[in-house]
């Protein structure tokens, strides 16, 4: 401050300068007296509130007065009357803060003496001087701050210069690496910049931005990093809500990509992550607000360049489940992110795709009807050649006025999977005992599966069992269903299942050959009864199944001594999914201690050359005549046998309660500390017995 004090005297009159310090400086101890007061009597939570009034009451006449006194002095050079208006307000304040008001704070070590005299005093001073200084200084003080260049012509080009070939950004010159996340952090700053500077911007308008989000044709629509897809898709949203709402900025984005990212965020449910949690709200409402930049926009330029990037409209079925048995409508709501309401626009079905077929489609640009009461679009009715499946509904959105295109995006085609569902004909059902060598029927039964039966059976191991029955749609087509087995259940409860697969057109059909099991070792040799269970299951199906056809008797050859037996089965068949034992984990065995008497001979032994140690001293004549007498010289030796006996001590904590690591630490720290004790000690003494040598 000195130095640029006197850098300025050399080019200005010291008059001018005097004044033009004197501004900040008056205003700054001013501020600085009023600190003190506050600091004096105000503490927060302690301070009652009827203090608390009272102080600033006095605080705001001893400044009212203090200005009005200074403004007084200013404008009339002669007159006095108004200084006995003045002065005694400004003393009867400060005495009433004195006697009136308590202090909440006490100074411990030292403080401001005649409080509050003295800080009163120099807030009137200050304030006066502040007055008697002309109105040059003022501007001149000014000016010492210095209009800031433009933004853009400084900022820009080095966030411009982060930017990669890819559309991706880094956080700093310094790091190459770049980052998604880094992209909205850029959009951000960037639509921070530009809005300081709005005219500039046509000059200055990146081309990158397309190239960032052509990273999304790939479909996955969402941008992935170090820190999440949620959290790095949400730093780009916030960063383009930003940089669009920034002044004559204008995104050519596609509609399908905003409207997927709106998808993205809705599709993946609560996070469990409450940062991930926060990032997924701010950015479906990020997404929900840019409407918000349309309403406020200053200029028709921005108008028309922003109406790419606006409100999402989201389009969501009731229920893609479609049951042909209830006659249920399809229901299409379109809203915004939030829910919130579409404007007036026409929903159609432009294609209705089966899984099953190659291209051809069943229903073609069907224009959904509206109903204004639920604000929901919907088809009532179906094509004749509509059948159970799964189907690919395509719609498509039409905006009723050209104004709502600017403020709205919709995707070109909304893909939505359709499951049609319906009651499966279950036909020609019959169970039967073949031979193995002609397969001729020997028993032969007619099945109705949409009940348990009580059909019995009979068979031995050279025998075939054939279940077959027929599955048709409501409109007559072969149905194949997603799961069908059979399964086959023994007295102990073990357990055989099979696939059941097709063998035609028109028919499903199951062969259990037994001796195929039976020399497979699959039946365990377990004659007797078996429980026949048919499964048959389907998403597209309505009305599937479990139905306990019946038994059958085997009669298969007695177990040989190698064959494998059938394996052990719980008492409950549920308790296979229940807690687990609990794993004791046992690294070491601990080994086994010694008796007693022996543990104490052993100590008996340790400490025997310990008692052995202090008889030699004795024996000796151990003395402590060459213990220094100086007394920085004795202050060392003592310092070095405290230390030594703090090793010692150590040593015994060692034994009984400390670890090894914390023990070397201490360790560490007292040998340094011996270190210096004990070579002061020693040179102490070596000095000693030269002079005494030399004597």
């Amino acid at each position: 401050m000195l130095a640029a004090t006197a850098l300025i005297a050399f080019f200005t009159k010291l008059g001018i300068l005097a004044d033009l310090l004197s501004v900040s400086t008056l205003f700054i101890f001013m501020l600085v007296a009023v600190a003190l007061l506050v600091r004096r009597y105000y503490v927060t939570g302690e301070t009652s509130s009827r203090d608390r009034n009272k102080f600033l009451v006095f605080l705001g006449l001893i400044l009212a007065s203090s200005v009005a006194t200074a403004v007084y002095w200013a404008l009339e050079k002669d007159d006095w009357i108004g200084y006995c208006v003045t002065v005694p307000i400004w003393f009867l304040s400060t005495a009433g803060m004195k006697f009136l008001v308590a202090q909440a704070r006490a100074p411990k070590l030292w403080g401001v003496p005649l409080v509050p005299w003295l800080p009163s005093a120099s807030i009137a001073i200050n304030i006066f001087l502040l007055g008697s200084i002309d109105a040059k200084s003022y501007i001149r003080s000014i000016r010492l701050f210095p209009k800031p260049q433009s933004p853009l012509t400084t900022e820009t080009p080095r966030l411009l210069a982060l930017s990669q070939s890819d559309g991706r950004w880094r956080y700093s010159s310094n790091n190459p690496e770049s980052s998604s996340f880094a992209v909205g952090l850029a959009f951000e700053t960037l639509g921070g910049v530009i809005s300081l500077a709005p005219s500039e911007i046509d000059q200055s308008l990146p081309h990158w931005i397309d190239d960032f989000f052509g990273l999304l044709d790939d479909g996955t629509f969402y941008f992935d990093g170090s820190e999440g897809p949620i959290s790095t898709t949400a730093s780009v949203i916030r960063g383009l809500k930003s940089f669009a709402a920034s002044e004559s900025t204008g995104l050519n984005l596609a509609g399908d990509k905003i409207v997927g990212v709106a998808k993205f965020f809705l599709g993946v449910g609560i996070p469990g992550d409450a940062k991930d949690f926060f990032n997924q709200i701010d950015a479906v409402a990020c997404l929900e607000d840019n409407r918000q930049c349309y309403f406020h926009a200053p200029s028709m330029q921005f108008l028309f360049g922003l109406f790419q990037f606006a409100v999402p409209l989201i389009l969501s079925l009731s229920s893609t489940v479609i049951s042909l048995t209830k006659k249920e409508p399809l229901k299409v709501k379109v809203s915004t992110v939030l829910g919130s309401k579409a404007p007036a626009l026409n929903v159609k079905l432009t294609q209705a795709l089966s899984s099953g077929s190659k291209g051809s489609s069943i229903i073609n640009n069907q224009e959904l009807m509206f109903d204004a009461d639920s604000a929901t679009y919907f088809l009532d009715s179906f094509p004749k050649n509509f059948d159970v499946g799964k189907y690919t509904f395509v719609f498509e959105i039409l905006l009723d006025e050209l104004a709502h295109e600017k403020v709205y995006i919709t995707e070109a085609q909304t893909k939505v999977p359709i499951a049609a569902t319906g009651a499966i004909s279950i036909e020609n059902a019959e169970i039967s005992v073949l031979d193995s060598d002609v397969g001729s029927v020997e028993s032969q039964k007619k099945l109705d599966l949409t009940k348990d039966g009580a059909v019995s059976l009979s068979a031995n191991h050279l025998q075939k069992l054939r279940l077959s029955y027929q599955l048709t749609t409501p409109l007559g087509h072969v149905f194949k269903p997603h799961q069908a087995f059979i399964k086959l259940k023994h007295e102990s409860q073990v357990e055989h299942v099979f696939l059941v697969k097709a063998s035609g057109k028109k028919s499903e059909l199951v062969i259990v050959e037994f001796l195929k099991l039976h020399f497979e070792f699959k039946l365990y040799y377990l004659s007797g009864k078996y429980e026949i269970q048919l499964t048959i299951g389907d998403a597209s199906m309505e009305n599937s199944l479990l139905s306990n056809i019946g038994h059958i008797e085997l009669d298969l050859p007695e177990r040989p001594e190698k064959a494998p037996r059938p394996p052990l089965q719980p008492t409950d068949p549920y308790s296979r999914y229940g807690p687990k034992a609990e794993i004791s984990h046992i690294f070491r065995v601990p080994e086994k201690l010694p008796a007693k008497q022996l543990s104490l001979v052993f100590l008996g032994l340790i400490v025997l050359p310990f008692i052995a140690f202090l008889i030699g001293l004795t024996r000796l004549g151990v003395n402590i005549k060459s213990f220094p007498s100086l007394v920085g010289a004795a202050t060392s030796a003592l310092l070095f046998h405290g230390g030594i006996g703090a090793v010692l001590l150590l040593y015994v904590l060692f034994w009984l309660k400390l670890d090894l690591f914390t023990t070397l630490k201490a360790l560490s720290l007292l040998g340094v500390f011996l270190l210096f004790v004990g070579h002061s000690t020693l040179s102490h003494l070596a000095s000693a017995s030269n002079k005494l040598k030399s004597a």
